[in-house]
């Protein structure tokens, strides 16, 4: 998880809330909008939405891992 959240936060690793992307995903998702962001916001939602996050987290590491091929399914033959 500490990976997933170390490649999201990359460029502003000491400053996440004035991160693009972070900023984005929670205007998209929580309706806030990322221009009027400031650190108290970002602070207060992430202690707010910690359980939500996590388990965001948890997705994208799940996601961003290789899958693994099903052996017990033939390959398709043409």
């Amino acid at each position: 998880m500490i990976r997933i959240l170390w490649r999201l936060s990359r460029g502003y690793r000491l400053r996440p809330w004035k991160s693009p992307y972070l900023r984005w995903r929670m205007e998209t998702y929580w309706g806030m909008h990322a221009d009027e962001i400031t650190f108290g916001q970002f602070w207060g939602f992430v202690w707010r939405r910690r359980n939500e996050l996590v388990r965001y987290l948890r997705w994208a590491e799940q996601m961003s891992k290789p899958r693994e091929r099903n052996s017990a399914v033939p390959p398709h033959s043409a």
